[in-house]
């Protein structure tokens, strides 16, 4: 998170058994607020913002956010200490941890390169591998909600992410346009493969600093997503091909986070493309692979 600023007019001094040291920032749904607990460790507070207070619905779902991110794995997210009512807003208290996004790293400093992309790949898959694994889809995984903490990325905001229903999909329109899957354009049921269409537009971001689909209006944004192909220059190989392959379409085609993460590392062997570009290769076992000739060394 991003370092704290000093207080604004109206922010409180205390939540809950946490003293208020400073504001973080705002999004659409809170505020975050660098805290201090009753131990002396310090802590985000992130508070549902004023206008949302009285609505039913958004109360729910800011504190559906904190039990969302305690089913999941701790590695690779940002772990959840405790949440609670103040007299007006719900809060969530998360550990703290300083660092910036990777959305405001790339636009000051420019695309990620060499190993340290391949770590920010390793990472984020380990994270969504975690997610996935606990029955959540993030649905709005991107350069804003990974943030570049002093042992690591960490991925964060989970505040419209969803369980899967007992069809493994979520049935919501919901996202940040430019890393919005087809599926999710079209508020047809969701599955995790639309995390993945999301992480492989946000790698493009991070190696080459330009959006995977940009345009001057959300329609047209919209409209390159679902009919327009990325361009993959400058995303160094073999990640580019892995990245091909989850911007695939048809969310049938692509690949898992377990499977990507493996083919990165060289946990699993990489099978020859099929030539008709339409399935991906099949192994001995019958479990479908990544579609690529290359071989994947491990990750340095």
């Amino acid at each position: 998170m991003a370092s704290a600023h000093p207080l604004r007019p109206g922010d409180p001094e205390r939540v809950g058994d946490y003293e208020v040291l400073g504001f973080i920032g705002e999004g659409g749904q809170g505020t975050v607020l660098l805290g201090r607990s009753p131990s002396g460790q310090e802590v985000a507070i992130k508070i549902l913002r004023a206008e949302f207070s009285q609505n039913d619905d958004a109360r729910r779902r800011f504190l559906r956010e904190a039990e969302l991110m305690q089913r999941v794995a701790p590695f690779c997210t940002i772990r959840i200490l405790d949440a609670g009512w103040t007299e007006r807003s719900p809060y969530i208290i998360s550990e703290y941890i300083e660092g910036e996004s990777l959305e405001d790293l790339v636009r000051r400093d420019g695309p990620r390169t060499g190993s340290g992309l391949s770590r920010l790949a390793v990472a984020t898959l380990t994270a969504l591998s975690a997610i996935h694994r606990a029955g959540i889809v993030h649905q709005d995984f991107k350069p804003s909600n990974v943030l570049m903490g002093p042992e690591g990325p960490v991925v964060i905001d989970f505040g419209i992410a969803r369980v899967l229903d007992t069809t493994g999909t979520v049935s919501q329109v919901v996202g940040t346009p430019s890393f919005m899957s087809p599926e999710q354009v079209e508020g047809r049921g969701i599955t995790p493969a639309s995390d993945m269409f999301s992480w492989a537009a946000t790698m493009i971001f991070a190696a080459t600093g330009r959006l995977a689909f940009h345009g001057d209006t959300i329609p047209a944004i919209l409209n390159k997503v679902m009919n327009a192909e990325p361009d993959l220059t400058g995303v160094p190989h073999p990640l580019n091909i892995f990245v091909g392959d989850c911007l695939q379409k048809d969310p049938r085609r692509r690949p898992t986070a377990k499977n990507v993460l493996s083919a990165i590392t060289g946990e699993i062997p990489v099978l020859p493309r099929d030539p008709s570009g339409r399935k991906p290769a099949v192994g001995p076992s019958g479990t479908k692979v990544l579609r690529t000739e290359l071989a994947v060394p491990p990750v340095a």
